[in-house]
């Protein structure tokens, strides 16, 4: 299956140190000068930063391009930004320029955004109704797989050393490579061959590969006659879609605000509070990625089971729980000896509930709360929010912390109330049934406020 960004989160383990000692022998070199610590900073700031500018730009594009190339053909595309990231940043130390480095690490952005985007696109299109959740998971297991792996093989006795920095950075080529010999055996997405392109053939052949229920297809089609892919822009512009679009906006801008950066944040502060020694925190720290993973994994199996709603408005509010007790635990660190432990319980605790829940299930509704015509352009929506939402906590988070301390975690304990609440009353459940009845009760949610004269809480529907 395409696991293009597989370990595109190699790059947050970029050493600080030994990129910086880098850029500043290069810049010694070349001007015969030190380099001021502002513009250290600044450099240093721009490698780590434009990850998130080519995120954006790759989540801009992808949907456009899975409507030219396919699913299929964009994804064997966007290996080249990764295979060309994985050549810049390798050749910037022995060509001693680390301007590479910044345009390397710039097309691991874009390549990560188009994956994201189009790989869960594409899952999502080709998978049987029954085992839809389960497979759209994918996506998440190769997310939370990466952050893992890039732990591992930063450890110090792997590609851990200041020395080894340009090739750890190169390892991204490793997937893309996999994906280039894997993919081509697989064959596009049916639903876009009959719907998008009225390939009956060709859908035929995807069908029987993938087992899917070709009636369903049939019926969207027909649905779908005379109306073209729309832009971005086109589906803001449908009031048949306003319910599904703002569900959109509140699934991807939670997933980046509720929390789960501050607690990666602090886990090297409540680790060091635990009495672990500086130099094991890294082998702790593989913990927290091994707990995630295990986590989308969990979910996978129990997505089908469960339902959609059920796992993300239980796993907001177990997050929610987490950020009262952390909290509590944060601000009483110093009282007593088994305090730090209880933080620890709740770093693992909080990443074990965000990755049952949003972790595993936004991605899935994406797919699930539009039709084959809007789709594309609601991910690439829902991906431009999402990377905007990371950049926007970046650049605050430092000013919360700062401001807050650990009280920041009640700003988190209220977005993850305020989504539970809104997902309670709003999104139904999509489990095991078809695009076109989704939308269905969309519209007839619609009909229902329109015929009350109210815009006020849509009426839930059994989870």
């Amino acid at each position: 299956m395409p696991g293009s960004i597989f370990l595109f989160h190699f790059l947050d383990i970029l050493e600080l140190k030994a990129v910086q000692n880098f850029i500043n022998q290069t810049w010694t070199e070349r001007y015969n000068t030190e380099i001021s610590t502002q513009v250290l900073t600044l450099l240093w700031s721009t490698i780590v930063s434009i990850f998130t500018l080519g995120g954006l730009v790759g989540a801009s594009v992808g949907g456009t391009l899975a409507i030219r190339f396919g699913r299929k053909g964009t994804l064997l595309f966007n290996n080249t930004f990764a295979l060309l990231a994985a050549l810049f940043m390798g050749l910037s130390y022995p060509s001693s320029t680390f301007e590479l480095l910044i345009i390397g690490r710039f097309l691991t952005g874009v390549n990560a955004g188009i994956g994201i985007c189009v790989q869960p696109l594409y899952i999502g299109e080709i998978a049987p109704r029954a085992l839809r959740g389960a497979m759209a998971m994918g996506t998440s297991i190769f997310i939370t797989g990466g952050i893992l792996t890039g732990q591992v093989i930063g450890l110090n006795e792997l590609l851990g050393k200041e020395e080894y920095w340009p090739i750890l950075l190169s390892t991204i080529c490793i997937p893309a490579v996999m994906q280039l010999l894997i993919l081509p055996w697989f064959p596009e997405s049916p639903r876009y061959l009959l719907i998008d392109r009225g390939d009956d053939v060709a859908c035929n052949k995807g069908t029987a590969w993938f087992n899917n229920y070709k009636e369903d297809m049939e019926r969207e089609r027909v649905s779908a006659i005379g109306i073209k892919p729309k832009k971005p822009w086109e589906l803001f512009t449908d009031t048949s879609l306003r319910w599904q679009l703002l569900t959109l906006f509140v699934i991807h801008t939670s997933q980046q605000l509720n929390g789960i950066n501050a607690i990666y944040f602090y886990a090297d502060y409540v680790f060091t509070q635990a009495g672990i020694p500086a130099d094991k925190i890294p082998y702790a720290t593989v913990g927290t990625g091994a707990c995630e993973c295990i986590t989308a994994l969990t979910c996978g199996l129990l997505i089908e089971s469960l339902g959609r709603r059920a796992l993300i408005i239980g796993g907001y509010s177990l997050m929610s729980v987490c950020c009262v007790c952390f909290t509590i635990a944060l601000t009483f660190q110093e009282s007593s000896p088994w305090v730090p432990y209880l933080s620890m319980i709740c770093v693992f605790a909080f990443i074990l509930s965000f990755g049952l829940g949003p972790g595993g299930v936004t991605n899935i509704l994406t797919t699930e709360l539009f039709t084959q015509t809007n789709r594309p352009a609601a991910y690439m929506i829902g991906g431009s929010i999402n990377w905007i939402a990371f950049f926007f906590i970046g650049m605050i988070f430092p000013f919360i912390v700062n401001g807050l301390k650990q009280y920041c975690f009640l700003v988190f304990l209220v977005i993850c109330c305020l989504v539970a609440t809104y997902i309670f009353f709003v999104v139904p459940e999509t489990k095991n049934k078809t695009f076109l009845e989704i939308q269905s009760e969309f519209y007839s949610k619609k009909k229902l406020i329109a015929a009350n004269g109210t815009e006020g809480p849509l009426l839930s529907t059994p989870m």
